[in-house]
């Protein structure tokens, strides 16, 4: 089993995010994330034995949480860079406490094994992937487009939990929740 932890984001922030990605995913041919999929990933865990299931919900069940939340979706950008960009994401901004519940899951799941982070924590949608070279021109000019119209900024939300996700076959199943308080 595939396993990560992430924070869903809500209908209202989803729809200005879709419809961004409709007016741009025909400009460029690049591996297109599910809308469906969009997460804000607090820990990827990775391969997972199925036998093992119960003792992750219960480590990550105790995770200590922050009292809230407050997220904002803004921002685009690419990953490495913008000359030889690898991903195409929207940006997120939880402040402190979502740095500190991707801490605190992290560390939940260390002690049962799973290898500890060693980059910083760095939140965003992954929008698309690019795996091979391709013509971005159309792409970057509708983007420069766009700034005066919508600024970029998607919305803003408090989270209530954060979920442990299964990953098969490019679709996400929710296997348990955690509220944060």
């Amino acid at each position: 089993m595939r396993l990560f932890t992430a924070i869903d984001i809500p209908e209202d922030v989803m729809e200005g995010l879709c419809s961004l990605l409709k007016r741009l995913k025909p400009l460029a041919k690049l591996n297109w994330s599910r809308t469906e999929n969009l997460h804000i990933t607090t820990k990827f865990i990775g391969d997972w034995p199925e036998e093992r299931l119960d003792e992750m919900k219960r480590a990550l069940g105790a995770t200590p949480v922050p009292d809230s939340i407050n997220i904002a979706v803004r921002g685009l950008g690419w990953f490495p860079n913008e000359r030889r960009p690898r991903v195409f994401w929207a940006g997120i901004d939880g402040g402190e406490p979502l740095r500190a519940l991707a801490h605190a899951t992290g560390q939940a799941v260390a002690q049962l094994g799973v290898p500890v982070e060693e980059r910083a924590y760095s939140p965003h949608l992954t929008l698309a992937r690019i795996k091979e070279a391709v013509p971005l021109d159309a792409l970057r000019k509708a983007l420069q487009a766009l700034p005066s119209e919508c600024g970029f900024d998607f919305g803003s939300f408090r989270a209530a939990s954060f979920f442990l996700y299964l990953s098969a076959s490019g679709r996400y199943t929710q296997l348990a929740r955690f509220p944060i308080h």
